[in-house]
């Protein structure tokens, strides 16, 4: 389905602004040299716009899905690309402040919940707006996303705090370089694994009544994942 693809396109296209000096200036991306270090930055800045207009042509050209459904679907898209941006800027906003425990924790679900989910719901909203789901349907989904999301940067952070580069396949310990905020830091590494698994619990609700059995295999996999 175009949607998928699209997404993947999107995705794509936010790792090589992620990694940008301008950014989070990170060399490395799945173990290999990131897109500017081959390229370069201009390379990499023209991708990045290539890849997000390829992705809503390619949902904006799908023939059999009825119109009404397209426009909704590039809407999502282009709603999940101004979240990404907000996201990120208040990710290099929030670099070195320091907040009290819990304004920490307001602000650092702000920055993931515009930086790290917007993708991950749309991938799931996009396949119920194309395939023909229900509103209700597509909202369940949107949830599960959202919790899927905010884990998989939960479990993101803590990796960073304990596992190597080669075995993360990007640079490990930038969080704590950039003096980013992260789980561990808010609430520490034990009580941010507990707020991931009830994160998955949550997903997992969200899926009953469908028959989507990979979804709810990808939830548990994001929540156990090592690398």
């Amino acid at each position: 389905m175009p949607a998928a693809g699209a997404v993947e396109m999107i995705h794509a296209s936010s790792l090589i602004l992620d990694d940008l000096p301008c950014m989070d200036n990170d060399s490395l991306r799945r173990g290999k040299p990131s897109n500017h270090i081959v390229f370069g930055e201009s390379t990499s800045l023209l991708a990045v716009q290539a890849l997000a207009a390829l992705a809503q042509k390619m949902v904006s050209t799908s023939l059999e899905v009825p119109s009404k459904r397209v426009v909704q679907a590039v809407k999502e898209m282009v709603g999940a690309i101004e979240r990404l941006v907000v996201g990120q800027a208040a990710d290099l906003a929030g670099e070195g402040m320091s907040y009290e425990k819990d304004e920490g924790l307001i602000y650092l679900e702000f920055i993931h919940d515009h930086k790290t989910t917007p993708l991950v719901q749309v991938s799931a909203v996009l396949g119920s707006i194309m395939g023909g789901g229900s509103d209700e349907e597509t909202e369940r989904l949107r949830s599960y996303g959202k919790c899927i999301g905010l884990m998989y940067q939960v479990v993101d952070d803590v990796l960073d705090a304990n596992k190597s580069s080669e075995e993360l396949g990007k640079t490990a310990g930038k969080d704590l370089m950039s003096r980013k905020l992260t789980y561990p830091k808010v609430m520490g590494v034990e009580k941010a694994r507990k707020y991931a698994e009830m994160l998955n619990k949550e997903a997992q609700k969200q899926l009953q009544g469908f028959d989507l059995a990979p979804l709810s295999s990808l939830a548990d996999f994001i929540v156990n994942r090592q690398n």
